[in-house]
C-alpha cells in the first residue's frame, strides 16, 4: 500500500513547520519528521487510526499525533493524506469538508 499527500496536507506541513520554527528551527524539522514517521506506519497497518467522527465514512479515518489530527482515506491501492489540523479546530463550519478532497 503506498502513500500519498494531497496538496492542503503538504501545505499544513509547511506551515506546522513554519510556525514552530518561528521559536526553534531544529524542534520544526524534528516534530515534522514525526508526523511523517507516524503516517508511514499506516503502510503496515492502514486501519490503526480512528474512524472520524464527523465524516461518518469507515474508510475516512485519522491518527492523533500530540495535538494533531492527520486524516487519510483508505483506499484500495493507497492511503490518501487528507489535512494535517490541530485538534482544536472546529470543522462543523469547513467548507469543503477535508473529505471531500480528491
Amino acid at each position: 500500500m503506498k502513500i500519498e499527500w494531497t496538496e492542503p496536507a503538504l501545505y499544513d506541513l509547511d506551515s506546522i513547520q513554519k510556525y514552530i520554527a518561528r521559536d526553534s528551527q531544529n524542534y520544526a524539522n524534528r516534530f515534522i519528521a514525526k508526523i511523517i514517521e507516524a503516517v508511514e506506519k499506516l503502510k503496515k497497518l492502514p486501519q490503526i487510526g480512528r474512524m472520524v467522527p464527523e465524516a461518518e465514512e469507515e474508510n475516512i479515518r485519522e491518527l492523533l499525533f500530540q495535538n494533531y489530527r492527520i486524516m487519510y482515506r483508505l483506499e484500495t491501492q493507497r492511503i490518501l493524506i487528507l489535512i494535517v489540523i490541530h485538534c482544536g479546530r472546529d470543522l462543523s463550519q469547513t467548507n469543503p469538508k477535508p473529505w471531500d478532497i480528491t
